[in-house]
């Protein structure tokens, strides 16, 4: 089953892209290349019980099994020591980026409380942009009574976008909630 968001891209924003910015290739367009949700778990990497329901949790959320990511060394002032669990990740590409990003559009960004939009800073030179949220309660997959405490993530959408204008025009056109 194709994406709706995908669809969207192939059908309006590349053509629309190809005849605004001039370019003298179909490939020069920008477009998404992945999506990276991460979590950093802090305290919780003593107890392997609640490392596994942060996989199991950004696995409900992504629809894809993440992965643990471990320290590279040991670092004594924050108490962690070689090869230990600091987090968990996952790489979305294809059909479940564009299905992850549908969701995030149009769902979970709707549900935050008092929300103004998202901040248009937040991009690198690249045209990449990062997104932090502070609980995973708004994603509708996610149920109040089976979490053990809100926890936020970092949600970081890379473009093939050469610049911050080309990529803030692509998420613009993908429907992102920006602040005006």
């Amino acid at each position: 089953m194709t994406q709706r968001l995908k669809t969207l891209y192939t059908e309006k924003i590349l053509p629309k892209f190809y005849k605004e910015f001039q370019y003298k290739n179909i490939h020069e367009v920008p477009a998404l290349k992945k999506i990276v949700i991460n979590r950093g778990i802090g305290d919780a990497s003593q107890n392997a019980k609640i490392l596994e329901t942060f996989l199991k949790e950004l696995s409900i959320i992504a629809g894809q099994k993440g992965v643990i990511t471990r320290s590279k060394k040991s670092i004594a002032g924050f108490k962690i020591r070689d090869k230990m669990p600091v987090g968990v990740s996952v790489t979305l590409r294809g059909d479940r980026m564009y299905g992850f990003l549908d969701r995030l559009i149009h769902l979970a960004l709707p549900r935050v409380r008092d929300f103004q939009g998202i901040s248009p800073k937040s991009f690198d030179k690249n045209g990449n942009y990062s997104l932090g949220l502070e609980e995973q309660l708004m994603f509708p997959e996610i149920e109040y009574d089976k979490i053990d405490q809100i926890r936020g993530m970092d949600i970081c959408i890379v473009t093939t976008a050469k610049n911050q204008e080309e990529g803030l025009a692509l998420l613009k056109e993908f429907g992102l909630p920006f602040q005006s």
